[in-house]
């Protein structure tokens, strides 16, 4: 019989898992089990799990399929699992690691794609002796605690999603940088989502996002500040503390997260991650939109000519 226990972390998200050798194939109850636990606290512990990136991977295949990374540089991956992204403050070949400041503002991963993952799993190979937390906001909460005005606009906006907006982006390989605009040109997301599995409500914002189509620039900075700031309060976040081991899961589709840069910078931090495929295209190129609109205003122009 399973001795898998959950026991949650905090109000607005996390909770541990234990009890489970993750290094185990993993039996129909127990991922059933899991997966409601994590739809539920968005965000699992799974402590004190020594793994392989190869059985990372094949747990992580448990729930869904795994991001091919074809929005990374190359260079940023692990040599023999292309499934895995490595986060390390490491020189790599001498250089400074591409991934090195990663995650350093607000998001949801791989938001500049037109797919955005359906969540992570990060698994902690070397910490610093302190510092060097992850922090998680639940954005169920943060769109049920507007108005219900408030809720009304935004479900008609859209939000332009933009790599280059990655805090501590011009700190990188310049080559590196090019590369990943160039893999990512900006994608228009729409600010409230659906979850395809609870069929909840939550925003889709962070600090990547350049501002909103339709609206000025003031109006943009005014209202992407006041709903970061909201989505991002104390009572809607769990900061998790790592340990060498720790696995994290959590659920891309209705939460955004953090990287914190509170630790001594030369001190080592390698985190390994497999992404889940995101199940549907949410977003559309900024190009695309773009073109769409002067077709529309050429045919209007037409109709009246």
């Amino acid at each position: 019989m399973s001795t898998l226990t959950i026991t949650p972390l905090g109000f607005a998200a996390g909770a541990e898992v234990t009890g489970i050798d993750l290094r185990k194939p993993l039996d129909a109850a127990d991922r059933l089990r899991i997966n409601e636990a994590w739809l539920r606290h968005l965000v699992l512990v799974f402590p004190r799990q020594e793994l392989t990136p190869q059985e990372q991977i094949v747990f992580a295949r448990n729930f869904g399929a795994l991001d091919q990374h074809e929005s990374q540089a190359p260079q940023t991956l692990h040599a023999d699992h292309h499934e895995i992204l490595v986060l390390t403050n490491k020189l790599v070949g001498g250089k400074q690691s591409g991934t090195h400041n990663s995650g350093r503002n607000w998001h949801t991963d791989l938001s500049y794609t037109t797919c955005p993952a359906k969540g992570a799993l990060l698994h902690c190979k070397e910490k610093p002796p302190v510092g060097g937390d992850t922090m998680f906001a639940n954005l169920y909460i943060a769109y049920e605690t507007l108005s219900p005005t408030m809720r009304k606009l935004l479900e008609s906006l859209e939000a332009l999603h933009d790599v280059s907006l990655i805090r501590g982006i011009e700190q990188r390989d310049p080559a590196l940088v090019a590369d990943m605009k160039r893999r990512n040109p900006p994608v228009i997301h729409p600010v409230v989502r659906v979850h395809p599995e609870t069929g909840r409500k939550s925003l889709f914002v962070g600090q990547r996002i350049r501002g909103f189509l339709g609206v000025s620039d003031e109006e943009s900075q005014s209202l992407l500040a006041m709903l970061n700031a909201h989505a991002t309060s104390p009572e809607f976040v769990y900061r998790h503390r790592w340990s060498v081991g720790d696995l994290l899961m959590w659920d891309n589709r209705c939460s955004c997260h953090v990287a914190l840069g509170d630790f001594d910078q030369t001190k080592p931090r390698v985190m390994y991650r497999c992404s889940l495929q995101g199940q549907e295209v949410t977003g559309r190129f900024a190009t695309e939109a773009a073109a769409a609109d002067r077709d529309q205003m050429l045919q209007a122009v037409a109709a009246v000519s």
